[in-house]
């Protein structure tokens, strides 16, 4: 393992690293940057799809890490500085003084991440999530329960994004995954695949409890507040979750874990 001691902020070895808010915002050319040592943990494990490229940390964490570090490939460049300079690049208080850079897996169409998916598989699909801690929380449950795949539309937020990885604990690094898709052509191709595709919306006459579980399922989920599309909802089956006190709809990632429990549950 070559250690490199970065002592400047502007050292170009790190470009990749420095003013991270502002490329969240503007992207990585296909890498992304994972905070944390749980994120880094999946980063490194055989079940992740992405390939670490660099790591950034503060000096004091190096020994605690060798054993996650030493799954590395060997060409891996580990840097480490003090606090004040790893402020100084990422451009905020990095209070755990862990980050790594990666790099995204290729693209997969739906038809390559529902290849080989068995005759009970559940997938979560998702139109319209703009909102990354949703998002991150879509992948953790989908890891949680089991999903086969996560599939997005072309509207939906980068689940690559840091806070979403963050949030997601890793699994965005691991779950295989299609973006970009259109929501209609999501759909159809779902159930060309022989997926039952449940479209979760309060409007829906049938009660999710009293879905019938077994064979491929997709459960698709749109943004709080609009919810799916009217053109989406009538190519699939709607379902709701009963809910009291007035309320009419739940935060999406809460919605998706009850969808993902009933539906992974086997009698």
């Amino acid at each position: 393992m070559a250690v490199i001691r970065i002592d400047d902020p502007d050292d170009p070895r790190i470009a990749g690293f420095r003013d991270i808010r502002e490329r969240d915002l503007t992207g990585r050319q296909g890498l992304f940057v994972a905070e944390g040592e749980v994120v880094l943990n999946v980063l490194t494990s055989p079940q992740s799809l992405c390939r670490p490229v660099a790591l950034l940390l503060d000096r004091k964490r190096l020994e605690g890490l060798a054993g996650v570090i030493g799954r590395l490939p060997a060409d891996t460049p580990v840097h480490v500085a003090e606090p004040p300079i790893l402020d100084a690049i990422a451009g905020f208080h990095l209070h755990r003084g862990i980050l790594a850079l990666g790099e995204k897996p290729p693209p997969r169409s739906l038809e390559d991440c529902l290849a080989g998916t068995g005759p009970d598989a559940v997938v979560v699909a998702a139109c319209g999530i703009g909102n990354h801690d949703n998002m991150g929380g879509l992948f953790r449950n989908a890891a949680a329960f089991g999903a086969a795949a996560v599939l997005l539309d072309g509207r939906c937020c980068d689940p690559f994004y840091r806070k979403a990885i963050r949030v997601s604990v890793g699994a965005a690094l691991r779950t295989p995954m299609a973006t970009g898709l259109d929501a209609l052509a999501m759909v159809d191709g779902l159930k060309a695949a022989g997926f039952a595709v449940m479209a979760l919306t309060p409007g829906a006459s049938t009660p999710l409890d009293q879905t019938p579980r077994g064979g491929r399922v997709a459960i698709l989920l749109g943004p709080e507040g609009p919810g799916l599309s009217p053109e989406v909802i009538d190519r699939c089956e709607a379902v709701g979750i009963p809910m009291s006190g007035g309320f009419d709809s739940l935060n999406v990632s809460v919605a998706s874990g009850i969808a993902l429990h009933h539906f992974t549950r086997r009698a």
